[in-house]
């Protein structure tokens, strides 16, 4: 549970959001001796992947980003396990998609030249037999929760998928890459399990890695003090090792808590993407005020937890919002060992209606020192 005891910034005033600047504060650009790796080490991504290109949006990440690392890459594809479709749109149907992550391995589509969007009926989820689980849409494909349910599940500790270790909590599988793919109009509200959220992607356990993907448009539960994740909810990853994003889009997703991503006790690193009009969607914090349902903290991007780390670099978080802590960005290490670092990104316009850390507009941080920011706007 988030702990906001040491909150000292109110930042409405008389209805009106009130910014604080401290003087080389604000709308600067940070400079700073470059961040040591103390939580996440090397992804094992690295030892599976192949570089290849990925398309370059123009909308993806801050201008001048840096290249992506040796270690993030996409996958090879080439010769898939699976294989969703047979040429024909039509061919490519909620069955297939559901079929296809049960069987895990490599998974392509074949549903034609074009872009398709599939229709999801159920929920596809991942078997924890299943080594590894590559999906790649080709930069074709959307999946689409129709407003009705999440999309994708991954969970260690769920008996029903099977549970492959004594440990479930902390086992190396399933590896899941999701790349080249769409996520829109994923819904998890009222989803129980594991506390919920998630409305495109739950994941518990294993590994998650999410590369030139698209969200749109998800959401969860809209209140509750530790629900969150619009889009990506995770937990539990293997040996603390730190959920990859790079070179993808969260747009307009929303949740009680982090409107785009979510997770207690997890490391990220997030890597040259787009973060544009999420919501946390709750209020009364975390833990809740007294006569409210909680909520409302990180409009972008939640983290909760004790020893974790969150990599923000060369990526944009613009006109997110969050009704009480960090219109982008809600870090909170409760035992004070993790921290932020912001690097080559560019975060703007993201109101904190509640409160914020004073002098990073759009951030609220409790960790083992301030966030530590690099060639960076914050404003």
């Amino acid at each position: 549970m988030a702990d906001t005891e040491q909150v000292k910034m109110p930042r409405r005033v008389g209805g009106a959001v009130v910014l604080t600047i401290v003087a080389g504060v604000g709308a600067a650009s940070f400079v700073a001796a470059a961040p040591t790796d103390r939580v996440s080490g090397p992804a094992s991504a690295s030892e599976r992947a192949v570089r290849l290109d990925t398309p370059a949006g123009p909308d993806v990440g801050a201008p001048g980003a840096p290249p992506l690392p040796a270690d993030v890459a996409l996958v090879d594809t080439s010769s898939p396990d699976v294989v969703v479709g047979n040429g024909r749109p039509a061919s490519c149907t909620s069955v297939a998609v559901v079929d296809a992550v049960a069987r895990g391995g490599v998974i392509a589509f074949d549903c034609g030249p074009d872009p398709v969007t599939i229709a999801m009926t159920a929920t596809a989820k991942v078997v924890n037999t299943s080594p590894e689980v590559v999906i790649d849409g080709g930069d074709l494909i959307t999946l689409d929760g129709l407003g009705r349910r999440r999309i994708l599940y991954q969970n260690t500790c769920d008996r029903a998928q099977m549970w492959t270790t004594p440990h479930c909590q902390n086992q190396d599988h399933p590896r899941l890459t999701v790349q080249r793919l769409g996520f829109t109009r994923g819904d998890a509200t009222g989803e129980t399990t594991e506390g919920g959220g998630g409305g495109a992607i739950f994941v518990r356990g294993g590994e998650l890695t999410v590369i030139d993907s698209v969200f749109t448009n998800n959401r969860c539960d809209p209140v509750g003090p530790d629900v969150g994740g619009g889009a990506l909810r995770v937990l539990s990853q293997y040996a603390g090792r730190a959920v990859i994003v790079a070179h993808s889009v969260f747009r307009d997703n929303r949740c009680s808590n982090g409107g785009a991503t979510s997770s207690i006790g997890v490391s990220w690193r997030i890597l040259n993407s787009t973060f544009e009009s999420n919501e946390a969607t709750g209020n009364g914090a975390n833990p809740q005020r007294p006569d409210t349902p909680g909520g409302g903290n990180g409009g972008a991007i939640y983290l909760d937890g004790n020893e974790m780390r969150l990599d923000l670099v060369g990526s944009v978080v613009r006109d997110n919002v969050a009704p009480e802590g960090g219109g982008a960005v809600f870090f909170v290490s409760n035992n004070r060992t993790g921290r932020a670092f912001i690097t080559s990104s560019v975060l703007l316009d993201n109101p904190s209606l509640g409160f914020e850390t004073r002098g990073f507009p759009g951030v609220f941080h409790l960790g083992s020192a301030p966030p530590m920011v690099v060639d960076s706007t914050l404003s």
